[in-house]
């Protein structure tokens, strides 16, 4: 790997190190999104089309190919229909909660409680179990999307090359929204509602991790090229040739949005109760999802169009060819299904049964003001449209990306105006409501930033006025052995431990926690010396550098500790300078500060 390593140390000085990784990552992305794509579709049509006989609607389909309007529920299936979900839940729960127990659930919510609180961290085997239980999932008829999954897939590859490359905490990070953005970005067919939506997410006040922006968009480019490439260009949804060319129309797209925020209200309510009705059933968990999707069967006897994505029956809506009321029932019973499949443990997103629900409850919105406001309704197929964007963006805290993300996947941008009004409305009505429990406010209350906001009081201050502070280190010759090792620490105060050569000069760097490491292993303790311990890739500073550069490092590797070097010999330490100390003087210069303003 030193050739490897050479190389990204020498991209990373001229700022493409992450762009060329994006690009890696956003390969991997869009294949895993191509085989993620066909294997659902494969086995959904082996459960739900051979052996269920339930042939819904296919989005995509020309107007022309409905056959009539659809005014009634009922639906041909076979009677073993309902025990099609049972035992996709059966072998996803076995799955999951075996061998990776968080990839659980809806998989959007790992991705951002790794970001903000695991430094990027992803197990590897994360990504290759929520495959095949999403893919179980999906293809037997749960009301789940592919959104969460192949997010937590794309993240967790991100995340595991960060790891292998042995990256900064912040680096991992970016990677893993790339692998986001890329996943996404494919699945939907939208590039930049996919990169945006990675950057978006993350926060429920309208913040973006903007650092990560352009990886998402490199990302997200390279796996949508391959998908397209394979699958086709053709958007996601067919829709007429809406335009929007009546200003006062406004005033209902406004009363939409509000009602989106409320549904939107009643939907996380019931899909958090739920999960926590099922938490405390007395089942193994590896049994409730099975109980849920059994649940779902039986619903789905008399509301099939509960089961799957259901983007076959937002088609025929964006054509207008079904009923109110069924439209509204289809709605409320979404999200009940939705519900029963992922609170109760099954693995799939939340996205697609989101825009469901919105399409269904715009439709319905749509018919009703066509009949009770006729001269302000334009044409009551676009509340489908607006609907979806407005209710995912009142339960997700993401307008931008949503408006994006719908616009791209019908390929209609004539409505960009009542869409931006909507997703804002339906977000700032109910704000604090969200289907993503990972999310956190803003940056500042994300521990993946933790010490970004100290900087400005440190601006101008150099590591040399800190001398005083600093702790004289312990240099461990390279050749001592671990038992020599712990009883030269034993007394030692500092948290890092210099490895020097003969010529006390140093070569690498380890803490306890390296050693914990080591000791966990079948090794020994005489047969290891410092060298093993050591990691040679060291992070140091200078006597004239800034605090705030020294804080930056200490933040992107998550250091307690940082050995400061002779500017002209680096390999020289004169002493070890702790994060502690830092903050303690970042205090004392607040204080100083608060004292000046008062005088």
């Amino acid at each position: 790997m030193p050739i490897v390593s050479t190389a990204l140390k020498i991209l990373d000085r001229t700022g493409f190190r992450l762009l060329i990784l994006a690009v890696l990552v956003g390969i991997v992305a869009g294949c895993g999104a191509l085989a993620f794509y066909f294997a659902t579709n494969s086995v959904e049509h082996l459960m739900l089309g051979k052996l269920g006989n339930f042939h819904p609607p296919l989005e995509g389909t020309p107007e022309s190919s409905f056959s009539g309007y659809i005014d009634s529920l009922s639906t041909p299936y076979r009677w073993c229909l309902f025990v099609i979900p049972a035992l996709g839940g059966l072998f996803s729960g076995w799955l999951v909660y075996k061998f990776a127990p968080e990839a659980e659930g809806h998989g959007t919510d790992a991705a951002l409680e790794a970001f903000h609180r695991k430094s990027g961290v992803i197990r590897g085997r994360v990504p290759i179990v929520k495959t095949l239980a999403s893919i179980v999932t999906i293809g037997t008829g749960g009301s789940a999307g592919r959104e969460g999954p192949i997010a937590q897939i794309g993240a967790g590859f991100g995340s595991f090359i960060a790891t292998k490359l042995g990256l900064s905490s912040m680096d991992r990070r970016i990677l893993l929204l790339a692998g986001m953005a890329g996943g996404i970005g494919a699945t939907f067919r939208s590039p930049l509602g996919g990169a945006l939506f990675a950057v978006e997410v993350l926060y429920r006040d309208p913040e973006f991790e903007h650092e990560g922006l352009i990886p998402c968009i490199i990302s997200s480019i390279v796996a949508y090229s391959l998908f397209g490439a394979v699958t086709g260009w053709k958007p996601l949804l067919n829709t007429p040739h809406f335009r929007f060319e009546r200003p006062g129309e406004l005033i209902l797209y406004l009363v939409l949005g509000i009602i989106c925020a409320l549904l939107g209200v009643v939907y996380v309510k019931t899909f958090y109760g739920m999960r926590d009705a099922f938490r405390k059933l007395p089942l193994p968990d590896w049994q409730k999802p099975a109980l849920g999707g059994l649940a779902l069967g039986i619903m789905a006897l008399f509301i099939p169009q509960v089961l799957g994505s259901g983007y076959g029956w937002v088609q025929a809506a964006l054509y207008g060819k079904m009923a109110l009321w069924v439209m509204l029932v289809i709605a409320l019973a979404k999200i009940i299904a939705t519900s029963l499949t992922i609170s109760s443990g099954g693995s799939g997103g939340v996205f697609a049964p989101s825009l469901v629900i919105g399409a269904m409850l715009g439709g319905a919105f749509g018919a009703s003001a066509e009949i009770l406001f006729p001269a302000l309704t334009q044409d009551p197929r676009a509340y489908v449209l607006v609907g979806m964007a407005g209710f995912f963006a009142g339960v997700a805290n993401a307008p931008i990306a949503t408006l994006i993300m719908v616009s791209e996947l019908t390929g209609n941008y004539g409505l960009l105006a009542p869409l931006m009004l909507v997703c804002v409305v339906a977000m700032i009505v109910m704000r604090k409501n969200s289907i993503y429990e990972k999310q956190v406010a803003g940056r500042f209350d994300s521990p993946a930033h933790l010490g970004d906001f100290v900087i400005d009081v440190l601006e101008g201050i150099t590591v040399h006025e800190l001398a005083k502070k600093g702790r004289k280190p312990t240099l461990i010759p390279e050749g001592m052995t671990l038992p020599k090792i712990l009883d030269k620490i034993a007394a030692a105060k500092t948290a890092y431990y210099p490895v020097v050569n003969d010529d006390k000069l140093m070569t690498g760097i380890f803490s306890i926690n390296d050693i914990r490491r080591i000791l966990n292993e079948d090794i020994p303790p005489t047969l290891v010396i410092a060298r093993d311990l050591a990691t040679h890739n060291v992070i140091s500073a200078t006597p004239d550098e800034h605090l705030t550069e020294v804080m930056k490092k200490l933040t992107a590797r998550n250091l307690d500790e940082i050995p400061v070097v002779d500017a002209e010999h680096p390999q020289k330490v004169l002493y070890m300078l702790s994060r502690r100390t830092l903050l303690a003087h970042y205090a004392e210069q607040v204080e100083k500060t608060k004292e000046d303003f008062q005088e």
